[in-house]
């Protein structure tokens, strides 16, 4: 399949993500990866930087506005009002990237008043795809030289497991987690904890290797929102923890509350 065949927002989004990731790897397998910390003690990278600059390129030209993880903040009060925005980080997982362990990835969303209406979230170093919108939630592989995109499959794809899989972050288990994955009805399944960087969480629920994805704790708009589409369109949920409601997006505090994704 060319990227021909896919929607206008979505075939820009897939080049920019896929064009991100190739300056990603150029920092990952050749360069120095000239870290700083920004004034929350998180990491910056070249990466992040390269990347964030061809996104900028490739979506600019649709005339919605961007909200970048790196990129300028913006008031709540300029973008408060905007029906369609584009949300995204460049590289989510630069701890994941300083360490070298793949689990690294391009996301972006399209934002329509707090929701996210389509995403794609690129996998660079082993040039899987996920994409979602209104046709549904898809993985692929990129063939970067042709522009191709091969084994595309719909999301989710079904799979029998003896456990259930809960997918999270090792460095982000807490109580809080640890009492909710104890109140989890399994139906009899031992449970089986898997780790993963990045928004690869959110998709291994979508793709139906994973049953649940508690996260207890800090996240960002930016980190979730692409995951969320691929996760939604799959026909599955990403819901607050307080209350159930679904995951929203263009808050003033851009912060998100604890979610599942299940």
């Amino acid at each position: 399949m060319t990227l021909r065949n896919f929607s206008f927002f979505t075939e820009t989004a897939i080049k920019a993500a896929i064009k991100a990731g190739n300056e990603i790897l150029d920092v990952y397998y050749n360069s120095d990866f000239g870290i700083e910390l920004k004034p929350d003690n998180s990491p910056l990278t070249l990466a992040d930087k390269r990347a964030h600059k061809v996104i900028v390129e490739y979506l600019s030209p649709t005339n919605i506005p961007i909200l970048s993880e790196e990129g300028k903040m913006i008031s709540f009060d300029e973008r408060k009002n905007r029906e369609l925005f584009w949300l995204v980080d460049p590289l989510d997982g630069t701890k994941e990237f300083i360490k070298r362990n793949n689990e690294f990835t391009v996301n972006i969303a399209l934002i329509e008043g707090q929701t996210p209406i389509a995403g794609v979230v690129y996998v660079p170093v082993t040039k899987v795809l996920y994409w979602a919108d209104g046709k549904g939630s898809f993985k692929a592989h990129v063939d970067n030289e042709n522009e191709l995109i091969n084994d595309i499959e719909q999301l989710p794809i079904s799979s029998e497991r003896e456990n259930f899989v809960i997918v999270g972050s090792k460095s982000h288990m807490n109580r809080e987690t640890e009492e909710f994955i104890s109140s989890i009805d399994t139906k009899g399944k031992a449970i089986e904890m898997v780790s993963k960087g990045s928004s690869l969480k959110l998709c291994m629920v979508a793709e139906g290797n994973a049953d649940i994805y508690p996260r207890l704790g800090p996240t960002m708009e930016w980190d979730t929102a692409a995951g969320h589409a691929i996760v939604k369109f799959a026909g599955k949920h990403v819901y607050q923890f307080e209350n159930k409601k679904p995951l929203i997006y263009n808050k003033e505090n851009l912060f998100n509350p604890w979610f599942v994704v299940e």
